[in-house]
């Protein structure tokens, strides 16, 4: 079962079973809520995931894609862990940072890049992925 946390280690997560998707995401929310040129997305379903300890604070807004997006963060150190919203109903958006194991990420390559058109213009696309480029 993939685990992991926030910074301060306060917020605790975890997921079971296979995730819907692994996607790349270069909105420029996604760039905001990052402080990356892109975000790294684990897709579950409700049912797949846990919040094992801690209440994250949330705030909420209306998403590129013109829907309601809410993120999920741990208030004492600001890592978003998580996002919730109308572009994904009954699927939790993880951030992959969170993970405790670092493989997780490189054995599990993501299998598509959204907004991909909004990409910064020296990342490359990943090998294979599907560029998808908006969400809605």
């Amino acid at each position: 079962m993939p685990s992991g946390g926030c910074f301060c280690n306060k917020i605790r997560l975890s997921f079971t079973g296979e995730p819907a998707a692994h996607l790349l995401c270069h909105c420029l929310d996604c760039r905001k809520i990052s402080g990356g040129h892109y975000s790294d997305n684990i897709i579950v379903t409700d049912e797949n995931f846990k919040l094992e300890s801690g209440t994250p604070k949330t705030i909420s807004k209306t998403a590129d894609t013109g829907k309601s997006i809410t993120s999920h963060f741990c208030g004492d150190c600001g890592t978003t862990l998580f996002r919730t919203g109308d572009s994904f109903p009954g699927q939790v958006i993880l951030k992959s940072g969170f993970l405790d194991d670092p493989e997780w990420v490189s054995k599990n390559k993501p299998k598509g890049e959204l907004f991909s058109q909004q990409r910064v213009d020296y990342v490359p696309k990943v090998e294979d992925a599907q560029q998808i480029k908006a969400m809605g």
